[in-house]
């Protein structure tokens, strides 16, 4: 039942997603065209690089389903890379050091617009998405004996926040001090700040990842804890400030540890690649990857959200002229405003 209000409160997203970008598609971003541009296009690859985030995080995990979709099905090698998350991937892709990133909406665009305090008012103007992956929800976890069960009681108290650079790491310490928390964060890698619970160095964790975290399941096989979420005035106000973030539950059999819904924020995730990639090596990609999604799912169940319907998440950051050319094939109604200016077709 409850899985059922959750895919329930999901097709309904998507259909309010379908019908703001028939709107958009009317307008454009500004009203008016893009204007072309010649890229020097790569070759086809045989080999990429896919940059991730912390081993114990979901990004780790899915980019190497990636790996083995693309060496199944499109005969391309593919070297899954420990990075820093979404920040550090759009760092990489925008410098060509690596082909495929995985990042959140919020750096996404933050990154292109030149608008986030990481980028120093530097616009990463060549990175592209080219498909969606699942919802990114927030949530805190604590153990049991510290007595910690809202997000109140870590005013003031240590909080592992995630590796700088990721989307926890990047986002946690903002939200915190929004709400003036007065927390001291320790950022580190997924794996590494579950050790340091279990080691008794770390009382509290918050983190971003697709659902089931693996970081979660390994403490909770050996401790009790106490996992929440944010909600009420706190959500809004931090929806208010950064408006990518949207409302999300997460449902109550995710954990062992948890037997009820967990109300909290989320932000949505996507597959990015430099512009000058290969346009038939991305539209075999995206399509390899919504034709075998099951694959995926195998990997982490958070693919389930990957239908192609939620590549219309993203309404501000342009998507890459492959991946274009597949969902149009398919019908999906892409906003002007996705549109690339070396789109010429």
């Amino acid at each position: 039942m409850k899985n059922n209000k959750k895919w329930w409160a999901y097709g309904l997203m998507i259909l309010a997603l379908v019908l703001l970008a028939a709107c958009s598609a009317e307008t454009g971003s500004d009203g008016e065209e893009a204007q072309e541009e010649d890229i020097q296009e790569m070759d086809y690859p045989s080999s990429v690089i896919i940059g991730t985030a912390s081993q114990g995080g979901t990004y780790f995990i899915y980019g190497g389903g990636l790996a083995t979709l693309l060496e199944e099905h499109l005969g391309v090698t593919a070297n899954v890379e420990v990075t820093g998350g979404p920040v550090h991937n759009m760092q990489l892709v925008q410098a060509k050091d690596q082909e495929i990133g995985l990042v959140t909406l919020g750096p996404a665009y933050e990154g292109y617009t030149g608008t986030g305090e990481w980028t120093g008012g530097e616009k990463y103007e060549d990175v592209r998405i080219i498909f969606p992956m699942y919802s990114t929800p927030f949530h805190w976890w604590a153990l049991a004996d510290t007595g910690i069960e809202h997000l109140d009681d870590i005013k003031g108290k240590r909080v592992g926040v995630g590796p700088a650079g990721g989307t926890s790491g990047t986002y946690l310490p903002m939200i915190h001090d929004l709400l003036g928390l007065d927390t001291q964060n320790v950022q580190a890698g997924a794996s590494d700040m579950a050790s340091q619970m279990l080691d008794g160095q770390l009382d509290i964790i918050g983190f971003a990842a697709g659902i089931p975290i693996a970081a979660v399941t390994e403490v909770e096989a050996q401790r009790d804890i106490n996992i929440f979420g944010i909600d009420g005035e706190y959500r809004q106000r931090v929806i208010e400030e950064f408006p990518y973030f949207y409302e999300f539950t997460i449902p109550a059999d995710t954990y062992d540890s948890l037997d009820h819904d967990v109300e909290t924020i989320a932000m949505f995730n996507f597959g990015i690649a430099h512009k000058e990639i290969n346009a038939d090596f991305i539209y075999d990609f995206v399509k390899a990857y919504h034709e075998n999604i099951e694959q995926l799912i195998q990997t982490h169940s958070s693919a389930e959200e990957a239908v192609p319907e939620a590549i219309l998440f993203n309404t501000d950051v342009p998507l890459h002229v492959g991946a274009i050319r597949y969902y149009e094939e398919i019908g999906i109604d892409l906003p002007e405003s996705v549109y690339p200016p070396e789109w010429n077709e």
